[in-house]
Order: structure tokens, then sequence, then C-alpha cells
């Protein structure tokens, strides 16, 4: 990460363009820091904008030494205030003004663009939800302001979103494509891609792999997007990189168990040795009261799962993949992957440590400041555009009781040969 490659050749890496960077002026004395704004729905405790936007008031552990990004946040944009807001306080302490409007918050109140990054955190808030039951979080539209007050000022400044782009994939697609065109550094997405991982393993560069598996804990809209993030990173390092998803198809309640019965993807299922290696590698798999440290059968899943949601999925160049919500069974995030050339599954857990550090937040900061610093994405935003679209597709397959074609989702792209999950 920053510690690993110098600012010189991060200088080399910066955007150029039609528009020109604020990030161009960006200096390896780290005495000059840079300035930062954040837009957020909320700022409270527990709330995404506490677990990040923090991180660059405050600083955050990285390789056993303390690190303090090389930025100030100097304005801030949080569209809702609950009783127990941080925002006014966080400002108080720490010299920044809270402005009215996004367009007023990139410019600190003046007549043109004054920061050089914005961190976007677009969750948690009370917003309506769509017959899907996707929360319509304004991510689109903070995304919207900050490209206005770019294209108007004539300047742009690297920027990062939390989580998915848009619970709408034609908005998340312009999102992507307004960033290239105006060629500003722009990244996105989870902690779980970057986070610690027990085995500290990856999917081997340019490996043939035929079927991939998530098993998680958590609901619609929210964790399956984690635990296909979980997929996706792994996914797209396979032989010819990226390709982009055929079709979805969600299962719920008693379709589920039927599925699992069926004991293989070609009979509507799933690998079993996939799911037996994901339950392995989980450090939450639920025991029956005498704690028997037995692998569960498949009448106790159901007695402990009360809602098992599932997403089958097929790539365009025919990998198989399949996420499964478990509450109940298990309460973390686990991946197995069967590849052509490897008798036994490839498998390991992201592992998210606990609170109140919750340091795979910071894990994620890390992106985020690169990203600031260089003016480039350490890994490409269509992974995050690709994963937002699945769960666009699983919700609807969801509520619709049938598959989704997804023909619109032909997203290419390669990732780098190296990873960007914490190791140290």
């Amino acid at each position: 990460m920053l510690d690993r490659r110098s600012f010189l050749a991060a200088m080399g890496a910066l955007s150029s363009g039609a528009l020109s960077s604020s990030a161009n002026a960006w200096s390896t004395d780290s005495s000059k820091r840079k300035r930062l704004a954040i837009i957020t729905t909320e700022w409270r405790y527990y709330s995404h904008a506490w677990h990040m936007g923090t991180r660059f008031l405050v600083g955050y552990p990285r390789e056993g030494r303390w690190h303090h990004p090389p930025f100030e946040v100097v304005s801030a944009y949080v569209d809702q205030q609950p009783e127990n807001d941080l925002s006014k306080s966080r400002a108080k302490e720490f010299g920044f003004k809270i402005y009215p409007s996004i367009p007023e918050a990139l410019r600190c109140g003046g007549d043109q663009l004054a920061v050089d990054a914005v961190l976007v955190i677009g969750e948690h808030g009370k917003y309506p939800r769509n017959e899907f039951q996707q929360t319509l979080y304004p991510r689109f539209e903070f995304f919207k302001e900050v490209v206005k007050v770019y294209r108007e000022d004539g300047k742009t400044a690297p920027m990062f979103n939390d989580k998915h782009l848009s619970w709408k994939w034609a908005w998340a697609k312009e999102m992507v494509d307004t960033s290239h065109e105006l060629k500003f550094g722009y990244s996105a997405g989870s902690s779980l891609p970057v986070t610690w991982r027990m085995p500290a393993i990856d999917m081997p560069y340019d490996a043939n792999v035929e079927e991939v598996m998530c098993v998680a804990m958590g609901g619609i809209d929210s964790y399956d997007f984690h635990a296909l993030e979980v997929i996706q990173c792994m996914a797209e390092r396979r032989a010819g990189g990226e390709t982009g998803v055929k079709w979805v198809e969600a299962l719920r309640g008693d379709a589920v168990w039927r599925a699992m019965k069926s004991g293989s993807w070609q009979a509507g299922g799933w690998s079993t040795e996939l799911f037996e290696s994901c339950l392995s590698r989980s450090q939450t798999l639920a025991q029956p009261e005498s704690f028997s440290h037995r692998y569960p059968t498949i009448e106790q899943m159901q007695e402990w799962v009360k809602d098992p949601i599932v997403y089958r999925f097929e790539y365009n160049d025919g990998l198989k993949g399949t996420m499964l919500l478990m509450n109940g069974l298990v309460g973390d995030f686990t991946f197995a992957a069967r590849l052509k050339d490897r008798e036994e599954p490839l498998s390991t857990l992201f592992y998210l440590p606990p609170n109140p550090n919750v340091t795979y937040s910071a894990a994620l900061m890390e992106q985020a400041e690169e990203t600031f610093v260089t003016g480039k994405s350490p890994y490409p935003v269509e992974r995050t555009l690709l994963t937002g679209g699945l769960v666009e597709a699983g919700v609807q397959s969801l509520a619709k009781g049938k598959r989704i074609s997804t023909p619109y989702m032909k997203v290419r792209y390669r990732v780098p040969r190296e990873s960007t999950f914490a190791r140290s």
C-alpha cells in the first residue's frame, strides 16, 4: 500500500485529462496536508461515517504503527442528523465546518472547488425502501452533486464511495462512466475484499475456476453485497479476467433446503464439497446445546436457520457462483472455490475484527487514502459496479420468484496481480 510505494511513483500514476485534477498538487512532504471533504447520510456511533470518516480525523492502525493520513478534514455535508449525531461535536473538536449543501462543502463556502479529495458515505439513516426492499440511499444523488461542481469549476478531485454505487444499475453504470469521462480517481466498495484472511491466501492469478461460493450472515440489500464482494474479489482473478454475469436466481425458505438436498449445481443446488469447506473455515459455526463439535445435519440447519436466502448465478464465461445467507448457522464470511487443476477446494475465512476498533474499516480507508494520494484506484471500480448489479438482480429475483436474465451486466475488467487484502 502507501508504505510500499513511493510518492514519486504515485505522482506518475495521477490521472490527466479534459479536466485538471486538484490531486496533481500532491506533495511528498507529509507536513503539507491535503484538504478532504466528507459527504455522508449521517454521522453517529457505529455508522459508517463513524467507522471511516473518523479515520481521517484521528488516524488508524497499520502494520503495528498508528498511521496519520496526510489529509485535513476541512468540510462536511451531513444529510440527516439524529439525536445521537456526532458530526457537530466532531466539527467542533477538529475545526471543520458542516455546510448545508454539497456544493458549499466542496467549495468550503467559496466559488471554486477547494478540496483535494472527497469521501462519500451513503449508508445508514432513514430513507424509503422500494418494492424489492432496497433502501434508497442517495449515493447517486450525492455523486451527481459532486460531479456538477467538478464540471462547473473545471477541475476534479479523487473520490471514494462507500459500499455499492447505487441501488439502481443504470445509475451505478452512469457513475462509473462519468468517472472515466472526467478522468478522476474513483474507488468504491466494502471492507470485505481488503480485510484479513485466515488463511492469508488469494485466488491464484489466471486460475481455471469452475465454481465459487460464500456462506455468510445478514440480510438482503446489505450483507448480500458484502458476501458477493467476497466472491467477486476472488473470482475476478480467474483466467481471462472478469466477463460479467449472465443470470441470477434467488431462493428463499423451503426452496433453499430442496436445492441443498439436490447435491449439485447441475441439479439446481450447489457443490456440497464447497459448502462443507466454507463451514469448516467458519469460527462461528452453530452447535446444539451439548456443544458436541459436530458438523451440522441438514435437519439441524433447518431448525436453526429461520430464513435462508441463496443467490445462484452464472458468469458469462460459465463460472458458477452461489451466495448463501445463513443466519443462525454462521456469523461470519467464508469462501470456497473449485479449481480445475486442484483436487481440494481453495477456501478461507474473511476475518472481521470486532468492535469497537473494527480495524477492517481502517483497511478500507487505506485503499481510499491511496486513491486520494495517487488519483488512481488500487482496484477497478467495475468490481463494485458488478457486485451492486448482482444485489439488484438478486433482490428482484427474490421478489418476483424467477430467474433474472442480466445481458446488461457485460462488465469486463482485469485486476492487478498484486492483491490488496490486509496481511499484517
